[in-house]
């Protein structure tokens, strides 16, 4: 079972989560809204990775919340998130 569950805003192929405890949002099903994403990782126990701010201030008004790593980079190429 993965324990993250990466946002359909950040890379489909990446090497980071190239592994069984990561998940992407593309696996289930791409046009869920962020509630609906934000129960499911609820649900199933998941950490939410994102750079969407949406989630950020989704914690401060949930209980309880799902974990959320915010990644607080902005828009940037493929090559420049490898980097980072």
């Amino acid at each position: 079972m993965p324990r993250f569950l990466v946002d359909v805003n950040l890379p489909y192929y990446f090497s980071l989560w190239d592994h069984d405890d990561y998940l992407h949002q593309a696996d289930i099903d791409d046009t869920w809204t962020d509630k609906q994403i934000w129960e499911y990782a609820r649900e199933e126990n998941l950490i939410i990775i994102t750079k969407d701010t949406d989630f950020y201030n989704s914690i401060l008004v949930s209980e309880p919340p799902p974990k959320v790593i915010y990644l607080k980079i902005g828009n940037m190429r493929l090559k420049e998130m490898h980097e980072f």
